[in-house]
């Protein structure tokens, strides 16, 4: 008995490990090398170093015949590990502006007593690789290396200039931001008719079954204000009429209570228009009267039921953090909150601001914004020119599939492209769980069959617009 179980142990460790990477063409073991490399650089804001991961992947760029003048390895003296690499594959049209593949190499913390595997080894077990960083956002930045690897390699020579931006910054707040920096100081470098991000992508149900393709077209900015009242304090045996907690608590009652105006871009319009055709039912019938009617507080309540839908309608404003008190004796002398606002495209964090201050209608409460704050999320066009090509290649790679114009609640770095007039959409391709596959959180994971699959209709896309007019 035990002989046999030594047999099966070794059948399956064989079947796992040496068979699997065999079944790999030769190209996806070039990427999978790539990848791996990636991904166990450490680029966490605490211990990790930004720099190298770029210097590694400019490593692998020359090395198939990039010129040093096609490739920029930049980084400030203040943030010596936060740089980044902008790669340039120079086209044939003299007329035909750039196109730009953006990716942030920088990962959220994690810590290894926490996780089930090391979380900066790349694990691959039961289909899925697990790391940090296997999803948020290495998978995209390997796939962009990657595509500029096997460009150069084919000897492959587009209309269109290829720009691979390679940062750091996205996942900290306050942090050094590598897509602001270029923004800011190197807009030439970057100059783009477009840009190719993460916020799109795919999703798989529990089974693997993949169920929806999405197109980013827009997101919300992310601004996070400071909510402060202060009070000269006293003894807790004496109270008195005013209190620091108390005129605290009010304001972020209010907020909680309130709804942000109803908005739609033409993205939004678009997805809920989709959303409502199949649907169906009631959620269908309240989603087409909202269309009508944003004013419609009935189907609001419907569709607002959805969180994701709520967010999508409108901007919101959530209580993240509370600070109150210095002793357990004492009236409090002061009380502060961080209120986290995901605000609606084309709306400034002053006029949210503004309105917060009108909603609290109290002196004593202190709004302030905290830094860092982000520009403005300027909605770029819903433009058949990008979407017409991500969707005829979606019919061929994955059929029956749906693909729709999301826009995101959350946040990228595309809004500071917005600073060098670079419109940015977050492409599909790459399928996701939809659990959320542990981005951000423990054993963060991603299906090795759609990396690779997403790599393949990414490549493709590329090309396409590449060789588009």
């Amino acid at each position: 008995m035990r002989l046999r179980k030594i047999m099966a142990a070794t059948l399956i460790a064989a079947l796992s490990g040496p068979a699997l990477a065999q079944s790999l063409r030769p190209d996806q073991a070039a990427f999978r090398d790539l990848y791996k490399e990636l991904v166990e650089t450490n680029t966490t804001q605490s211990a990790g170093s930004c720099t190298l991961a770029a210097e590694r992947m400019a490593a692998r760029l020359k090395a198939v015949g990039f010129a040093d003048k096609d490739l920029t390895l930049f980084a400030t003296t203040e943030k010596p590990k936060d740089g980044g690499l902008v790669a340039v594959l120079p086209g044939t049209s003299k007329s035909l502006k750039p196109m730009l593949l953006l990716a942030h190499i920088d990962v959220v913390e994690a810590k290894r007593e926490d996780w089930v595997r090391d979380p900066f080894t790349l694990i691959e077990e039961g289909g899925f690789f697990y790391a940090r960083g296997v999803a948020d956002d290495k998978a995209q930045a390997a796939i962009w290396t990657d595509a500029l690897i096997r460009l150069k390699k084919q000897g492959i020579r587009a209309k269109r200039t290829i720009k691979l931006a390679l940062t750091c910054g996205e996942e900290t707040v306050g942090a050094f931001n590598g897509a602001e920096w270029l923004a800011t100081n190197k807009p030439k470098l970057i100059e783009a008719e477009f840009a190719l991000n993460e916020g799109g992508g795919g999703r798989v149900d529990a089974d693997g079954k993949r169920t929806l393709l999405a197109m980013q077209v827009g997101e919300k900015t992310v601004q996070n204000y400071r909510f402060e009242t202060t009070n000269p304090g006293g003894h807790s045996s004496v109270p008195r009429p005013d209190n620091a907690i108390y005129a605290l608590s009010a304001a972020i009652s209010k907020v909680g209570a309130y709804e942000f105006p109803i908005q739609f871009t033409d993205t939004t319009r678009s997805f809920f228009a989709r959303t409502a055709a199949s649907a169906g039912g009631e959620m269908g019938a309240a989603i087409k009267a909202l269309l009508a009617n944003p004013a419609d507080k009935s189907a609001d309540a419907i569709v607002s039921k959805d969180p994701t839908f709520h967010s999508t309608l409108r901007t919101t404003c959530v209580a993240t953090m509370l600070e109150a008190g210095h002793a357990m004796n004492a009236l409090p002398q002061r009380a502060r909150a961080v209120v986290n606002c995901r605000i609606f495209p084309g709306i400034s964090p002053d006029a949210v601001q503004a309105e917060l201050e009108k909603l609290v209608a109290d002196p004593s409460v202190t709004i302030t914004k905290i830094p860092p704050v982000r520009p403005v999320a300027v909605p770029p066009a819903l433009s058949a020119k990008i979407l017409g090509p991500a969707e005829k290649l979606a019919a061929k790679y994955f059929p029956g599939v749906p693909l729709v114009p999301t826009m995101s609640t959350g946040g990228t770095d595309a809004p500071y492209l917005s600073l060098a007039g670079i419109p940015t959409y977050g492409v599909p391709g790459i399928f996701y769980e939809g659990d959320g596959g542990g981005v951000h959180g423990l054993n963060e994971r991603i299906r090795a069959a759609s990396l690779y699959d997403g790599r393949d209709y990414l490549f493709d896309l590329v090309l396409l617009y590449a060789n588009q007019n």
